[in-house]
């Protein structure tokens, strides 16, 4: 199994704060960077798509994902050019994980209906696989360069009745391993890997100054028991190395 893990919130103590953790990410071994999103929740996150550029600077082999990236909330043309974008300054190294989101907060910033979510999703999703199958966008086109036409793999962060679906329809699937014990995590991986699906990734596995490490060791080999191809975690300021961590798988 794959270990990856999330960029953090910065304290805007000085610019380079996530292109510096994002290259001592990919020295200590870290397979993938990720950028999660949040907004209105007390704390400021920088959009996970200029996150992932500033890693993508400094960084040469590591893939980097969105874990997620609330599609309802934006343009689907614009998510495209940004992907597309991303694609090329990274060499094709960019995981497109896309979802309707689970926090209200989030939609009120943006004036957007949060009710609405899994029906607006629905409508920019098939505007964005149409904007990577060809670059075409309302009557227009972004006339994508020949190396990241098709656009970047999609993954579904989702649950439920949506895990079969991630199967069928995406290129992976995003469990979350915040929101949900180990044994539903791999109860759903089992759904998933009957309904033929391919690369899943666990992520937001927390770990904090007070996480005992002997015990995440255990978890994640849980994970990888289960069959997952990655897992994502998230150092809390104040925890442990990341050579420590890395050191679990």
């Amino acid at each position: 199994m794959r270990l990856g893990a999330l960029l953090t919130v910065t304290d805007g103590s000085h610019p380079r704060q996530l292109a510096d953790q994002a290259r001592d990410l990919e020295a200590a071994g870290f397979s993938s960077i990720w950028s999660a999103q949040a907004m209105g929740r007390g704390f400021m996150m920088v959009d996970p798509l200029l996150a992932l550029t500033a890693a993508a600077t400094v960084t040469e082999q590591a893939e980097l994902g969105t874990a997620i990236l609330q599609l309802p909330l934006y343009n689907a043309s614009d998510i495209a050019l940004k992907a597309f974008s991303l694609q090329l300054l990274s060499g094709n190294r960019l995981l497109l994980g896309v979802g309707a989101g689970s926090t209200e907060a989030d939609y009120q910033v943006h004036r957007q209906d949060f009710k609405t979510r899994f029906k607006v999703f629905e409508e920019r999703l098939q505007q964005l696989r149409d904007t990577f199958a060809d670059g075409s966008a309302n009557g227009g086109n972004l006339a994508p360069p020949e190396p990241v036409r098709g656009g970047a793999p999609l993954f579904f962060g989702t649950w439920g009745k949506n895990v079969a679906r991630a199967a069928n329809e995406f290129d992976g699937w995003i469990a979350s391993g915040m929101h949900r014990t180990p044994e539903e995590c791999a109860q759903a991986l089992q759904g998933y890997r009957t309904a033929g699906g391919q690369r899943a990734v666990v992520s937001t596995i927390i770990i904090t100054p007070d996480t005992d490490l002997a015990e995440m060791r255990d978890r994640l080999s849980g994970y990888a028991d289960a069959g997952f191809d990655d897992a994502v975690v998230m150092i809390m300021p104040g925890g442990p190395s990341l050579d420590e961590v890395r050191a679990l798988v």
